[in-house]
C-alpha cells in the first residue's frame, strides 16, 4: 500500500497568496485520495498580513490556516502537519518539524541570514529545503540554489513550474544529484482548483511529520508526478 503526502500547500488564513480557505484544501486533498499535507503558509517576509501586530499574535496568524486545516482534516479523515515557507535572500525554504512555541520563542526569526537560519532550525530538530530553487520571478530576487550545506533536502519537482517555469525542476533534480541532496516534490498549491498535483509516496503511514522528515533524509520516498 502506499500513502500520498503533498509538501507545499498554502491558505487564505495565513498566505496573502492563498485562494481558498485551509478548510477547502483538506476537502479537495480527500477527495485525491491523499493521506495527508503539510501546510507551508508563507512566513513574514512579504506575504503576511498584520505585520505590526506583537511577535506572538503573528505567528499565530502564520499557524491560523494550518489550525483550521488541523480541524477539518479530524473531521474527515486527512492527516494535517505544520511547516511554513521562510523567505531569505530572494530564496524560499519549506521548514518541517517544529511548532509555534518554537515560533513565539524566537522574536527574532526574520532577522536571521541563511546560515543562521539553517544552524538554527537544523539545532532545534527541525528540517529545510529549498523550494522551486531554479524559479524566474521576473527580477524580484535572484532564484537558483543555495549552498547545499545549509539544506536537508531539495524539492525537485514544483508543479507550479512545471506549468510555468520550463526546465526549472530538470535543472534542480540535477542540482539534488550532483550534491546528493534527499528530493521532494510539492504541488505549492494556492487553490483546489491547480492542474496538476504532486507530493511524495510512502510505503507507510505517517504517524507524525518527523517520520515524513525521516523517510526523505533517508531517500525512500517516491515523488507524486503527472
Amino acid at each position: 500500500m502506499e500513502y500520498l503526502y503533498e509538501t507545499h500547500v498554502h491558505t487564505s488564513e495565513s498566505s496573502r497568496c492563498g485562494q481558498n480557505s485551509a478548510v477547502a484544501q483538506v476537502r479537495a486533498y480527500k477527495k485525491r485520495g491523499y493521506t495527508g499535507i503539510i501546510i507551508t503558509d508563507h512566513f513574514i517576509h512579504g506575504y503576511r498580513k498584520h505585520l505590526y501586530l506583537p511577535w506572538k499574535i503573528k505567528m499565530k496568524h502564520v499557524a491560523s490556516g494550518y489550525e483550521a486545516a488541523k480541524k477539518e482534516g479530524i473531521k474527515c479523515g486527512l492527516d494535517v502537519f505544520f511547516g511554513w515557507e521562510f523567505t531569505v535572500d530572494g530564496s524560499d525554504f519549506l521548514t518541517y518539524g517544529l511548532d509555534l512555541d518554537f515560533l513565539f520563542e524566537h522574536t527574532h526569526l526574520a532577522k536571521l541570514s541563511l546560515p543562521e537560519y539553517s544552524n538554527l532550525i537544523r539545532k532545534s530538530g527541525g528540517y529545510i529545503a529549498q523550494a522551486h530553487p531554479y524559479r524566474d520571478k521576473a527580477g524580484k530576487g535572484n532564484k537558483f540554489p543555495v549552498n547545499p550545506e545549509f539544506l536537508d533536502g531539495l524539492e525537485v519537482y514544483n508543479a507550479w513550474d512545471a506549468r510555468n517555469n520550463k526546465n526549472a525542476n530538470e535543472k534542480a533534480f540535477a542540482f539534488a544529484q550532483k550534491h546528493n541532496l534527499p528530493i521532494q516534490a510539492g504541488s505549492d498549491s494556492h487553490g483546489i482548483n491547480i492542474p496538476i498535483v504532486s507530493g511524495i509516496k510512502l510505503k507507510k503511514k505517517a504517524d507524525s511529520i518527523l517520520d515524513i522528515i525521516e523517510e526523505v533524509k533517508a531517500k525512500k520516498v517516491e515523488l507524486i508526478l503527472p
